[in-house]
């Protein structure tokens, strides 16, 4: 699935039913889509607090330790005084829960990153404990560089063990602060998985687990799952999706999004992954959550749905089997662009398959959509809609492409993206009008498609292409205006009456068009 661009445009000259070849933008799409908008997930978070609020392990009698400098609270946590250690430490976590401008960097030049790993370790003081891991946590939701002082500083395997500790508060620290580290890439990220994360986590979730614990340990899990180049060791991420698939089931929106994006970000790969997340059983409840009114939901929910759909045949029958098409037309006219855009590509993926995937499509009605995004969508849409139009021009029975032309009326919105900025888009309705013309010619039906793209404004356009300053572009559309709307001279002479013993004869030979002529 790595071939070039001119590979996989040549793929579709021959109008030749390949699923493999028409499938080969996968990669390139999914990351154009991640590139357009930024997830709505957070990759990091900051656990701030109230100033008035103290540990949860700490008496809320407790008196608000007093104002101290940097360099006073180091001091404090150097100490051998218990008491001082936490006033010293509560202060430096408190001044690092600031909403804005925590001074991270400051922090770590006095050495707090090392003291508070001292703390993690102290087991017989809990308080000490939850207050280091909170510091960390703030720390490593920082930028990268700072993230890896706690890293470098060997603090994983400590936020690890602490999974396991008796005390819900610590442990969700510990989840926190790991899931800010998983956050910062993929070498971090594989760091965690290193360190045995998978199993400390499942033992986390039961029905007696607080809501807010919960969605912490799935924020976790999703960002165990992401970044590619590499891609976190899969033997260790399945572990994970039993239990993602049964999170699908959470009423509560934050456990859901997240939930939604782990499965997108498994699903962002080969196929024995995407089979993974369907031999689970998620399908169906991926598909009904196409349905909430919640946009921090719908956008994973589709964009893991989109990515099973670039799978098998068996992978993609799954999604329709569940009733994704319906949604999919309902999508297809929500407000927001980018879930236009998405439900669009998902489309088109499936106009990639087979005929009876592409005849799903046609009995759910979604071209009516599809037409209606080429009209009035945004670019971005209209773009992934012209790729459903050529799919199935590639992929298509003969009364599949002529309903798209007749029935659905898709030509003149379809040739009017020849005028687009985007040199792609450009070539993706040149490969479409190319197949439909392969077509025409088959049936017989060349003159009657010529007639329909000159009166829609196509051929203007398709001269204008001639001038374009990418080659691929005008050449193709110089041979299209050749082959299909060059000269008639030919024609007309052999129209022409000849003379024959001194009168003038007409030839009068029947053409190979059947009476009634072709409906195209």
């Amino acid at each position: 699935m790595s071939k070039s661009d001119a590979s996989r445009l040549s793929s579709y000259k021959s109008n030749s039913i390949n699923t493999q070849d028409s499938r080969m933008r996968r990669h390139e799409v999914t990351v154009e889509l991640r590139k357009s908008k930024k997830e709505d997930q957070l990759f990091k978070r900051r656990n701030i607090n109230e100033e008035d609020i103290v540990s949860p392990l700490k008496e809320s009698n407790a008196q608000s330790p007093v104002q101290m400098t940097i360099e006073e609270m180091v001091a404090a946590m150097n100490s051998d005084n218990v008491d001082r250690q936490f006033l010293g430490l509560q202060s430096a976590r408190k001044m690092l829960s600031r909403e804005r401008n925590p001074p991270i960097d400051v922090m770590i030049s006095h050495g707090v990153v090392p003291i508070c790993i001292r703390f993690l370790q102290s087991v017989e003081n809990p308080v000490l404990q939850f207050e280091a891991a909170w510091a960390l946590t703030n720390i490593a939701s920082g930028t990268s560089e700072q993230t890896r002082c706690v890293i470098e500083a060997n603090a994983v395997p400590h936020f690890i063990a602490l999974l396991k500790s008796e005390s819900a508060h610590l442990a969700e620290q510990a989840v926190w602060a790991l899931g800010n580290i998983a956050g910062d890439g993929a070498a971090a990220r594989d760091i965690v998985i290193q360190n045995n994360v998978v199993d400390g986590l499942l033992g986390l979730i039961n029905k007696q687990t607080e809501m807010t614990f919960v969605r912490n340990i799935v924020w976790l899990m999703s960002n165990l799952c992401r970044n590619k180049n590499p891609s976190p060791s899969f033997e260790n991420i399945k572990q994970l999706l039993p239990v993602l698939s049964q999170l699908l089931l959470s009423e509560d929106v934050q456990v859901l999004a997240d939930t939604c994006w782990a499965l997108s970000y498994v699903t962002d790969d080969e196929n024995q992954k995407i089979q993974a997340v369907v031999d689970t059983g998620a399908v169906p409840r991926l598909v009904s959550l196409l349905g909430t009114n919640e946009q921090t939901i719908i956008v994973p929910a589709l964009r893991t749905v989109g990515n099973i759909v670039t799978g098998t045949d068996y992978q993609t029958d799954a999604v329709i089997e569940a009733g994704a098409l319906p949604r999919l037309g309902v999508l297809l006219m929500h407000p927001k662009n980018n879930i236009v855009k998405e439900a669009a590509w998902t489309v088109s993926n499936i106009t990639a398959g087979n005929q009876k995937q592409i005849q799903a499509v046609f009995d759910a009605g979604l071209f009516s959509n599809i037409r209606d995004v080429l009209q009035g969508g945004d670019f971005k849409s209209q773009k992934e809609a012209a790729w459903a139009i050529t799919n199935t021009t590639t992929s298509g029975t003969p009364e599949q492409i002529i309903d798209l032309i007749e029935k659905y009326q898709i030509l003149k919105p379809f040739c009017d993206l020849l005028d687009a900025q985007d040199a792609r888009t450009v070539k993706v309705v040149l490969m479409g009008l190319s197949n439909l013309f392969v077509l025409a010619e088959k049936l017989g039906s060349t003159e009657n498609l010529c007639l329909m793209v000159e009166e829609m404004g196509g051929l203007d356009k398709l001269e204008k292409l001639q001038e374009h300053e990418n080659e691929e572009i005008y050449q193709k559309a110089f041979a299209m205006v050749d082959a299909y709307f060059g000269s008639n001279d030919e024609a007309e002479a052999a129209l022409a009456p000849q003379e024959v013993n001194g009168t003038l004869e007409f030839n009068t030979a029947q053409s190979n068009t059947p009476k009634g002529g072709f409906s195209f």
